[in-house]
């Protein structure tokens, strides 16, 4: 069994760094290889800084970062990644997309952090694949139909056979941890976490947390303020008068607002927020299952067992087991001919229904 990237002593990853990229996702990246070299004291990773005419670059904080050279001559690398950030829909350099199809025709494993999986989209580079961009993003990909050979997910970064993209922020910290886990063993991946006091390795099953808002569309000030209320009260559940209430609303009116600019009854969403929030605990926890239940306010666990069965299709022990097949993959990588290496392709998305 292999990673795509070929197991061997030392990696050279390069930096492709774009106008505007955020400074944040780039040193998520960048970091975790400085502190594999580190900790394993020799040099597992080298990298190099790439700009298109080799000058500085600025970042979105207006910061400017140097670079070790231009697109030509082309570098060896075994793996590019595109470092984006704002006002990248405008991104539009006909040399950089070309040099990028060079890298692809060589075979040279592409990846992003933050925006940057919409230049290698845009160079045609994602078609066929699966990737992720930052969720302010892929709302609006969809709604404009753009790029309808590329499977956006909502996940916190995909490794998909020779494409490697992850979202903003911090995400790029989880996607390079599971990297270095395949290629230099967990043990080192934990050992660079803890040094940055990072308590967990996410997973290419975890996916991004939509802001309640946005889920909501930013219909309505008073639905927001109700659905905030739900959310902060989860283990100990508020009545639907009491929720009405608390908003200056009637139950009739709160209710029709629900299915207005929701789609479904409000105790339904209050359950699926509550669904959301154990499926968390059961992944991210060792919360025992009758506790993870209490929680998240079910009366009792046979009660939550079907309920959480009912909805995502499996059993909540099933979901932990999960969380265990998804810590052995950072052990022993799959098979070359196994599905991508993006988890199961279910949807977290949350239904409403009776």
């Amino acid at each position: 069994m292999t990673p795509p990237i070929p197991a061997k002593g030392h990696y050279d990853i390069g930096f492709l760094l774009l106008p505007g990229f955020s400074q944040l996702a780039f040193s998520s990246a960048l970091e975790p290889l400085r502190m594999a070299n580190h900790l394993a004291d020799r040099t597992l990773y080298t990298w190099h800084l790439v700009s298109r005419d080799g000058a500085a670059v600025e970042a979105s904080s207006g910061l400017a970062t140097a670079v070790d050279q231009a697109l030509e001559p082309m570098p060896a690398l075994d793996l590019l990644l595109v470092c984006g950030g704002v006002e990248v829909q405008r991104y539009d350099d006909r040399a950089t997309l070309a040099w990028l199809k060079r890298l692809a025709e060589r075979r040279i494993p592409l990846g992003a952090v933050c925006t940057g999986g919409y230049v290698l989209a845009r160079a045609g580079l994602l078609d066929g694949y699966r990737c992720t961009l930052h969720w302010e993003h892929i709302s609006s990909l969809h709604e404009a139909q753009r790029f309808p050979g590329v499977a956006f997910t909502s996940q916190l970064f995909v490794m998909d056979r020779d494409r490697y993209t992850c979202s903003g922020g911090i995400a790029p910290l989880d996607m390079m941890l599971n990297l270095i886990g395949r290629q230099q063993g967990l043990a080192l991946a934990e050992s660079i976490a803890e040094e940055f006091i990072h308590e967990r390795i996410r997973g290419v099953g975890d996916r991004q947390r939509t802001p309640l808002r946005v889920r909501l569309g930013h219909s309505h000030p008073k639905l927001e303020e109700v659905a905030n209320l739900m959310e902060a009260n989860l283990q100990e559940l508020l009545e639907l008068d009491e929720l009405a209430s608390y908003a200056g609303l009637s139950r009739r009116q709160l209710e029709r607002l629900f299915q207005r600019y929701v789609g479904c009854p409000p105790l339904r969403f209050y359950l699926e927020l509550r669904l959301a929030r154990a499926r968390l605990l059961l992944s991210q926890t060792h919360m025992p299952i009758t506790e993870v239940a209490m929680a998240c306010g079910f009366v009792s666990p046979p009660h939550f067992t079907k309920c959480y069965h009912d909805y995502f299709g499996h059993s909540p022990s099933s979901e932990r087991k999960r969380r265990h097949d998804r810590q052995a993959d950072l052990v022993e990588p799959p098979e070359a001919s196994e599905p991508p290496l993006d988890g199961t392709g279910e949807s977290e998305s949350l239904p409403c229904g009776d």
